[in-house]
């Protein structure tokens, strides 16, 4: 498969983002050479291949949940920058779109 410096152009606007010339040569023919990579593991044959998920076998270990101590709101929030009625108060960072 081929890509045109046209498709990166394409591509690049719906990124919102711009290339000078000599980048837009080089990223256009390195998505090339990466789809002539698939092109051709395309064609590998995998009939006997089962799927994985990982390419090694790994055991996961997982410990068992313990209550351990629990802390109080207080001693929680005692290096808060900014506390209110026992709770963390942050900077808004959603505006009304109203």
């Amino acid at each position: 498969m081929k890509i045109s410096r046209k498709n990166v152009l394409d591509t690049a606007e719906l990124a919102r983002l711009e290339f000078d010339e000599e980048t837009l040569s080089k990223f256009t023919r390195q998505l090339g050479d990466i789809l002539v990579h698939i092109d051709e593991l395309a064609g590998l044959d995998t009939k006997n291949v089962e799927p994985t998920s990982h390419v090694l076998e790994l055991s996961i270990p997982f410990r068992e949940d313990k209550v351990n101590q629990l802390i109080t709101a207080e001693e929680a929030l005692s290096n808060a920058p900014s506390q209110e009625n026992d709770f963390f108060t942050v900077p808004k960072v959603i505006e009304d779109q109203g």
